[in-house]
C-alpha cells in the first residue's frame, strides 16, 4: 500500500492573489471574531506601556506625563542604592527559583504516581481533589492559611503540641515563612501542573510497554525507562520557558500572608513595587523598579525560548 504524498510546494499553498479586497470579503467574520481580543490586548497591554515614560520622570499627577520634570536615570540609579533593594532581589531569586524547582517535580513525581493506578474511580477523585485548589484565589487561601498555620490556636501547631513539638511561627518567622510560602505554592498548582505530564504519559506509544513487559521489565523499570524518557521533552520545555517568571515570586499570595516581621526574607520586587508606589505615592521610583523587573523578564524569556528550541525542538514560530 502505497503512502499518500502531500503537495509540499510553497507556491501551490500560497492563497489566490487576486487582491486583499477579495481575501477581506471571505475572511471578514473571523476579523471580526478576532476584534475583540485584539482591543482588549490593545487597551490593557499595549497603551499602558507609554506609561514607562514615568521612571525617567519625576511624575507629578496633577502636572501630567507631558508636564512633569525629566530626571533620566536617576531613579535606577537610586534602585541600586536604596539599602534594601539588593536583598529584595534576593528574596524574589530565592522564593521564584525554589517555586520553579518544585512546581516542576512535584507535578511530575504525582503524575508519575497518578499514572499507575488501576481503580478508575478512585483515580478520577484524586484528579478532581487535587485539581481544586488551583481555582480558588490566594484571598481566600490566604485567609485559610492565616488561621490553620497561627501560632496560637492553629490546627497545625495543636498538631505539632501533641507530638510535644513546641509552636512553629511559620508566618512571622522569615526562614519559615519561606518554606511555607513555597509549600502552599506547591500544593495550590501541582494538580493543574501536572494535566501537561499525564497528557505526556496518555501520548506514550502502548506498544513500547509491551515490549519492555516482554523484556522481563517491571513497572518500576518500565517508568523509568520508558516513562520518564518519553516525558522528557516536554520536562526540557516547561523547565526551560519558567526562566521567564524567574522574578514573579507570586504578588497575590505573598501580599495576602506576609506582614512587616517577614520583610527582612519575604519581601518581594513586586510588594515592594506596592508599598512604594500606592501607600508611598512613589510612582516614578515604583514604575522604574516595574519596569527593571520586566526587562529582566523579557530578557530571560528570550533566553528560555532559545534553549527549548535548542534543547527539545520546540519553537511557535
Amino acid at each position: 500500500m502505497t503512502e499518500p504524498v502531500f503537495n509540499t510546494d510553497k507556491k501551490a499553498l500560497r492563497l489566490p492573489t487576486r487582491g486583499w479586497r477579495a481575501y477581506l470579503q471571505k475572511t471578514w467574520p473571523l476579523h471580526v471574531l478576532l476584534l475583540p481580543a485584539v482591543l482588549l490586548a490593545l487597551v490593557y497591554n499595549y497603551i499602558p506601556i507609554m506609561g514607562i515614560v514615568i521612571a525617567f520622570q519625576d511624575y507629578k499627577p496633577w502636572l501630567g506625563l507631558g508636564g512633569s520634570p525629566w530626571v533620566g536615570l536617576d531613579h535606577f540609579r537610586y534602585l541600586f542604592e536604596y539599602p534594601d533593594s539588593m536583598q529584595i532581589i534576593r528574596n524574589t531569586l530565592i522564593i521564584a527559583f525554589a517555586k520553579i524547582m518544585t512546581n516542576m517535580f512535584v507535578p511530575v513525581i504525582f503524575a508519575l504516581l497518578l499514572n499507575e493506578i488501576r481503580i478508575k474511580w478512585f483515580k478520577r477523585t484524586a484528579q478532581t481533589l487535587v485539581y481544586l485548589p488551583h481555582f480558588l484565589s490566594w484571598v481566600i487561601l490566604g485567609g485559610i492559611f492565616v488561621d490553620i498555620l497561627s501560632i496560637r490556636g492553629g490546627i497545625v501547631n495543636r498538631f505539632l503540641g501533641t507530638l510535644g513539638i513546641d509552636p512553629i511561627a511559620f508566618l512571622s518567622n522569615g526562614d519559615w515563612f519561606r518554606f511555607t510560602v513555597i509549600v502552599t505554592d506547591a500544593w495550590k498548582d501541582f494538580g493543574f501542573s501536572a494535566i501537561i505530564f499525564l497528557a505526556a504519559i496518555a501520548g506514550t506509544n502502548p506498544s513500547l510497554y509491551e515490549a519492555a513487559e516482554i523484556d522481563g521489565a517491571n513497572r518500576w523499570q518500565q517508568v523509568l525507562h520508558v516513562t520518564l524518557p518519553a516525558i522528557a521533552p516536554i520536562f526540557i520545555v516547561v523547565a526551560t520557558l519558567s526562566l521567564g517568571r524567574v522574578l514573579d515570586a507570586g504578588f497575590d499570595q505573598i501580599f495576602n500572608l506576609y506582614n512587616p516581621l517577614v520583610y527582612s526574607k519575604g519581601d518581594i520586587i513586586d510588594t515592594f513595587v506596592y508599598r512604594v508606589g500606592l501607600l508611598g505615592s512613589q510612582y516614578s521610583f515604583a514604575t522604574a523598579i516595574g519596569f527593571f523587573k520586566s526587562l529582566i523578564g523579557f530578557i530571560m524569556i528570550v533566553i528560555s525560548y532559545r534553549l527549548a528550541y535548542k534543547w527539545a525542538g520546540y519553537r511557535i514560530f
